[in-house]
């Protein structure tokens, strides 16, 4: 099964080669079980695909029943799971298949990822550096959500940029637990700390008073 076109593998792979620094790690959590992970077989062959698109992009496979101590360590509790690190691993997390809309969310953490650096402000990166406490984002999305990328790829470069934050993308209808308790009706759906709950994609400046006013309490 391919999922990328060879057109749009050709575009994306002049875009890496053009835009991409350095080496990245993509590190897939899986359970090969289909009844406790529908998507997880997908997944695992998107990665691989993208893993062809450019040498410098590194796979690790894991199969979360055998890698317990690796998924702990990256704090991974859910399948499947992408953790994306560069020349360190950062809080940056993928809960679900990155398709449809979200793919280009992936390409853009691989190319920040492999610069080690983000395209956010110079003022918002300053402010982010002062928070001091742990901030957790959650992003529900759906493949077919044309906003979401936005409020993804805001997210997960905020945890680039402190780590102090974690950020994870979590694909709404894979997870309807997850959905349901954070009273997920429409997406995205932005929820920081657990507590915090913002709806839509978000302005920058928007996006970080709130990230800033829950890096001032600890979750309970």
């Amino acid at each position: 099964m391919t999922f990328l076109k060879d057109s749009d593998r050709k575009q994306i792979t002049q875009m890496l080669a053009t835009e991409m620094s350095g080496e990245v790690n993509l590190m897939l959590f899986q359970d090969p079980s289909k009844e406790k992970c529908m998507y997880c077989a997908q997944t695992v062959e998107l990665l691989k695909e993208v893993s062809t698109l450019d040498s410098r992009i590194k796979l690790s496979i894991y199969d979360i029943n055998n890698s317990a101590k690796e998924a702990k360590f990256l704090g991974v509790d859910k399948v499947p799971a992408i953790v994306v690190g560069g020349k360190k691993i950062y809080n940056v997390l993928y809960y679900g298949i990155p398709a449809g809309y979200e793919f280009s969310s992936l390409l853009g953490d691989i190319i920040d990822a492999s610069k080690g650096t983000t395209a956010l402000s110079d003022a918002t990166k300053e402010k982010l550096r002062g928070i001091k406490n742990p901030v957790d984002i959650k992003v529900f999305v759906t493949p077919t959500c044309p906003y979401c990328p936005q409020a993804v790829r805001m997210a997960h470069q905020f945890a680039m940029e402190n780590s102090m934050i974690r950020s994870s993308m979590i694909e709404a209808q894979e997870f309807m637990e997850l959905s349901s308790k954070f009273d997920v009706m429409g997406v995205p759906k932005i929820v920081i700390n657990d507590k915090i709950g913002l709806e839509g994609a978000q302005p920058e400046e928007a996006f970080l008073q709130s990230v800033l006013d829950a890096g001032a309490y600890v979750r309970e």
